[in-house]
């Protein structure tokens, strides 16, 4: 009898312990994570919080607000362009680059040298990348200069104070900031490819675009649609780079939904019209990382 009730004392020791060296991380992400994301959603069902002493539940008129607001029409379309393009943009540039780095054709010294050429933009913070290109950009900066002496333009161009080349610019300094991402996890995917598969395709008759399209693609593709939800999450999310570089200006041409709600929290002071806009937010990145969540355990 006494053995039996020591098993059974053992046996449920051994399953509560894992919990109990889980409970410090999950108390943590309770107070962090669970409290403020249900306190943003009570917000986004009253009037203005914060500014009125006694606010009073108004249930979804914050959502009927921002949804019929066309400054946050402007903000999702920017949002898209900016998210699409770099997203394409990002895998096409890493793609392209890790090839190049497992090439046989360069030596081992030449492919480390270009590595960290290529990787060095990742390592830069959000404000120095700003800082950076705000000077490249300037209309007294060496981009002018370069693309006038091509003759390529007439005249110098605002690229960051425009609105006809704003939203393309700062797309720009994205994707030259985040493709280090995809170049370094492609270029592990592309060493893990089993040379035999090229050998046998070569054999074949293989061409080397047969081979990208029916070998490396198709073994990369596991990463490439990880890489490529994380990116969207992160990219739609961005906040630091425009916020530095444009502060989504000029006149919204690079409002992102990002700054469109940090500035109806601390430029209004509509903390209610925020916390509705940052709810948005939370179910968009909730249904991408659903779908990311799918694509891992399909894969597994």
């Amino acid at each position: 009898m006494i053995a039996a009730r020591r098993n059974t004392t053992t046996k449920f020791q051994k399953k509560i312990t894992p919990y109990l060296f889980l409970t410090p991380t999950l108390a943590l992400m309770f107070v962090l994570m669970v409290i403020p994301i249900v306190m943003v959603i009570r917000y986004s069902a009253m009037d203005n919080v914060i500014m009125n002493k006694s606010p009073q539940v108004i249930g979804f008129s914050n959502y009927v607000r921002i949804l019929s607001d066309k400054n946050f029409h402007t903000a999702v379309s920017n949002t898209i362009f900016f998210t699409v393009v770099s997203v394409i943009a990002h895998m096409a540039i890493g793609l392209s680059f890790a090839m190049m780095l497992n090439t046989t054709v360069l030596s081992n010294m030449t492919k480390s040298f270009f590595r960290v050429i290529y990787v060095l933009p990742w390592v830069f913070t959000a404000a120095i990348i700003a800082i950076l290109w705000r000077l490249l950009l300037n209309p007294n900066g060496v981009i002018n200069y370069f693309l006038e002496s091509l003759g390529l333009i007439s005249e110098k161009v605002e690229w960051l104070g425009s609105r006809k080349t704003a939203l393309g610019a700062l797309t720009f300094i994205n994707i030259w900031s985040g493709y280090p991402f995809y170049m370094v996890s492609l270029l592990a995917g592309l060493q893990g490819i089993s040379h035999d598969l090229y050998e046998a395709s070569e054999v074949d008759g293989a061409t080397k675009v047969q081979q990208f399209f029916y070998i490396t693609i198709p073994q990369l593709k596991p990463i490439i649609v990880s890489m490529a939800m994380l990116d969207c999450i992160w990219t739609m999310q961005q906040f630091s780079l425009v916020w530095m570089t444009t502060g989504g200006g000029p006149i919204r041409a690079t409002e992102m939904i990002s700054t469109y709600t940090y500035k109806l929290a601390f430029s209004k002071y509509e903390f209610s019209m925020a916390s509705a806009s940052a709810v948005l937010i939370l179910v968009f990145s909730m249904i991408l990382a659903f779908v990311y969540v799918k694509s891992q355990v399909s894969r597994d």
